[in-house]
């Protein structure tokens, strides 16, 4: 039995009939999502290229708050630090409190304070040798301003949820524009003597558009894995797959086990992490002041039950219900415990351990952690720097080439390429054509975003299609 056949379009010289192949489609889909996509995916790049270097522009911006100026000596008690941090910020409230286990870093004592946008906190950075105040700063989930400004320009252009809808699409079409085009290249290369030098080196002596292509292609092939991988890990995020694939969690029990602060004959309440608490930060929901020497108890408590390094200690977060103290360590390998502790009593009431989760939810938290740049520090930082400049060069070239192959010709100028010749579905081999519907509908189900400009796509090409047949019928009217 014959392999589909997925190649190159050509004449068949026997019959003279072209052969069926899903190329033809593969190639205007490619050419359209990317000049079309394109410019959301430089965004991204560019945006997500500086949000990769956020720990070395908060170093350079705030190094004198996140970092203390001498380590002589023994750290002070954290009843003075919260305490020194109260006098500095007489008008907020302690929620949480954020211990270092690097012996340069300050403790950051986070308060709630009347007048802030939701979600957002004063930050107080005391020198934990001198129970001094270096400064504070309005922080979002423990991020500083600068980070907090390139999060959200990188995911959402700092519009708020509309801006979202541009992160989301090209997270939607980066892995569709990656497989089209790695198969296009395996199709162009399926002859060559050398098969894996010619897919993942430039041919040769190639010039002009050629050329270009083959750096294009060759530059896709290496980034491959790290563009699924962003698409993937962005599209858990995105507002709309997000949604979705927080449901399936939901569905499969794969979700992270929430900690139960409840204490005995004390309400139901609880509190748990999210994806940002996770990365240092909490915006607890305490309105009554908090006791400093609290801290230290339960910090005590944390320790005696085995969670070292960064901790970060949230007050209760209604009358009834215990402290939390979670380990905030998300580099390989990952420290994410975490106990509830009655700090009348310094005692755990409950615990909730990494080594508890599901897999799916490890990988989720995994995957967040590295599309962020810091589960591996800072070779985490290079590779996915590296990984967005190198998919900024082949829209670029991409770009390039749609301008390098546009005609010449005195009686056929025009100042930019033409795109791949129109009714590419009429030559689908059947065994595409049958499940496509089917896997159309189920992908632009779980990615919404994706279905829908993929629909607009297709019913705008088809008009424009129907329009041009009725002037030139020899061109046919086909939308893929």
């Amino acid at each position: 039995m014959s392999a589909p056949v997925l190649e190159a379009d050509r004449t068949d010289q026997e019959t003279g009939r072209e052969r069926l192949s899903v190329v033809p489609l593969l190639r205007r889909l490619h050419f359209y999502a990317g000049v079309l996509v394109g410019p959301f995916l430089v965004v991204a790049a560019i945006s997500g290229m500086l949000f990769s270097l956020s720990p070395q522009i908060d170093d350079v911006l705030y190094g004198d708050v996140l970092s203390v100026s001498s380590t002589e000596g023994v750290p002070r008690p954290l009843t003075e630090q919260v305490a020194a941090a109260q006098a500095d910020l007489p008008d907020g409230t302690v929620t949480s409190v954020l211990v270092p286990d690097d012996p340069d870093a300050t403790t950051r004592v986070v308060f709630a304070v009347p007048g802030l946008a939701e979600e957002y906190t004063k930050t107080v950075y005391v020198d934990p040798y001198t129970a001094q105040v270096r400064g504070q700063l309005t922080t979002w989930f423990g991020s500083t301003p600068a980070t907090t400004w390139l999060d959200n320009l990188h995911s959402n252009l700092n519009l708020g949820v509309p801006g979202t809808l541009y992160s989301e699409l090209a997270a939607s079409w980066l892995w569709v524009m990656s497989l089209a085009g790695l198969a296009l290249w395996l199709g162009r290369r399926r002859s060559a003597r050398r098969r894996v030098r010619a897919l993942v080196l430039p041919e040769k002596g190639a010039k002009g558009v050629r050329k270009t292509r083959s750096w294009h292609a060759s530059i896709g092939v290496w980034v491959l894995l790290g563009a699924l991988f962003l698409s993937a890990t962005g599209l858990t995020w995105s507002t709309y797959a997000g949604e979705n694939f927080t449901a399936a969690l939901t569905a499969l029990d794969a979700k992270a086990p929430v900690l139960d602060t409840a204490l005995p004959g004390g309400g139901a309440a609880a509190s748990g992490s999210g994806e940002h608490a996770e990365h240092g930060g909490t915006t607890g929901t305490t309105t009554a002041r908090v006791d400093a020497p609290a801290f230290d108890r339960v910090l005590g408590t944390a320790r005696g039950a085995g969670l070292d390094g960064p901790l970060v200690i949230t007050a209760p977060a209604a009358p009834g219900t215990a402290w939390s103290a979670a380990q905030a360590d998300n580099t390989w390998p990952t420290r994410l415990d975490q106990v509830a502790v009655d700090a009348s009593t310094s005692t755990v009431t409950a615990r909730s351990d990494w080594s508890d989760r599901p897999f799916m939810a490890k990988l989720s938290s995994l995957g967040v952690q590295a599309h962020m740049g810091v589960l591996f520090g800072v070779v985490n930082q290079a590779v996915l720097f590296l990984l967005a400049a190198a998919i900024l060069t082949m829209i670029v070239l991409g770009y390039r080439m749609w301008w390098q192959r546009r005609p010449t010709r005195a009686d056929r100028r025009a100042p930019l390429g033409t795109a791949p010749k129109r009714g590419a579905w009429q030559r689908l081999p059947l065994w595409f054509v049958i499940p496509a519907p089917l896997v159309l509908i189920a992908i632009g189900l779980a990615i919404p975003l994706l279905g829908i400009s993929l629909l607009a796509f297709l019913v705008l090409d088809g008009v424009i299609g129907l329009v041009r047949s009725r002037t030139k019928p020899s061109e046919g009217v086909g939308v893929g």
